[in-house]
């Protein structure tokens, strides 16, 4: 790869004015949210989701669905926080909230595809992680949400190059970073750790966007990351990806996030991969009707 091109993709990605930035209505929602759940209190959260019509719609529509394990419909913001507790209506409104994030068919990536992985990185990370017990369970739901942070970043500040990108991994079915890799000498994840400290997130946050296609490189909240990256890789091999097909066998249990995820969390051994799998096909359906539903309320 061309040093030049890596170099001209990170200039365009290092300036700020080529970055996005969080609209201007949410930041103060996201920056209460980001308390623990505990601090949060209830009338403060409706009114703040309250100030954007369509995030209430969203957070409704999330709220009523089977994916929350709602079958009696709740018709207000102050109803859904009390049917559902406040910290899934935490996990609703940032949902809902980084759905505004990307551009609409920029860069060549249907957004709706795009948040059909991230939310169902999200739910499935948090599923594992309270099935598997482990320490992190509280943090596994955001972390699956943002870990293609990066793929915002390449498509606000890259979205030619990033295009390319995209053709040739579907080209070629391969994964999307390697691609982009090849295309631009840098891909979602390196970018989505500019952007993700640009925006000062949380430290296990900007591990998990920055290595969750090389967790064993980590150098802090390694777990996190691991299961975040073994979660990616299940949701795409059952076809909850970028739109496409890639072209390869997979055996989780030897891949290097689960390599990593078992050096970090030893009882992880003993967890029943098939049946897991398996399991995630219920979340496929669900998920991809709610995203479609929610994206075209935007």
């Amino acid at each position: 790869m061309n040093g030049t091109v890596r170099e001209q993709a990170l200039r365009k990605l290092e300036s700020i004015e080529n970055m996005p930035s969080i609209p201007a209505i949410l930041e103060p929602l996201l920056r209460y949210l980001s308390l623990p759940v505990d601090e949060l209190q209830v009338q403060k959260v409706v009114d703040m989701i309250s100030n954007d019509e369509s995030l209430t719609v969203q957070c409704l529509h999330l709220a009523n669905s089977p994916l929350y394990c709602r079958w009696q419909a709740v018709d207000s913001l102050r109803g859904a926080i009390m049917a559902l507790g406040l910290g899934k209506m935490k996990e609703v409104a940032l949902a809902c909230s980084f759905m505004k994030m990307l551009p609409k068919q920029v860069g060549g990536i249907d957004p709706v595809i795009f948040w059909e992985h991230s939310l169902a990185c999200a739910m499935v990370s948090r599923h594992l992680a309270r099935k598997l017990s482990l320490p992190f369970a509280e943090k596994a739901y955001l972390a699956g949400l943002l870990h293609d942070f990066g793929v915002i970043a390449n498509v606000t500040a890259l979205p030619h190059e990033f295009a390319a990108a995209l053709a040739l991994a579907r080209a070629k079915e391969i994964p999307l970073h390697e691609a982009e890799t090849e295309v631009m000498g840098i891909n979602h994840a390196e970018s989505g750790r500019i952007l993700a400290e640009l925006w000062r997130l949380a430290p296990e946050l900007i591990a998990v966007i920055g290595d969750h296609h090389s967790p064993a490189q980590a150098k802090t909240n390694r777990g996190l990351v691991a299961l975040v990256g073994l979660v990616d890789l299940l949701c795409r091999m059952r076809g909850l990806g970028y739109g496409y097909a890639e072209n390869r066998i997979v055996n989780l249990l030897e891949e290097e996030a689960y390599a990593t995820l078992l050096e970090e969390c030893p009882l992880v051994r003993g967890a029943d991969w098939t049946r897991i799998t398996f399991e995630l096909d219920n979340y496929m359906y669900e998920v991809h009707n709610l995203v479609a539903a929610l994206y075209r309320m935007q």
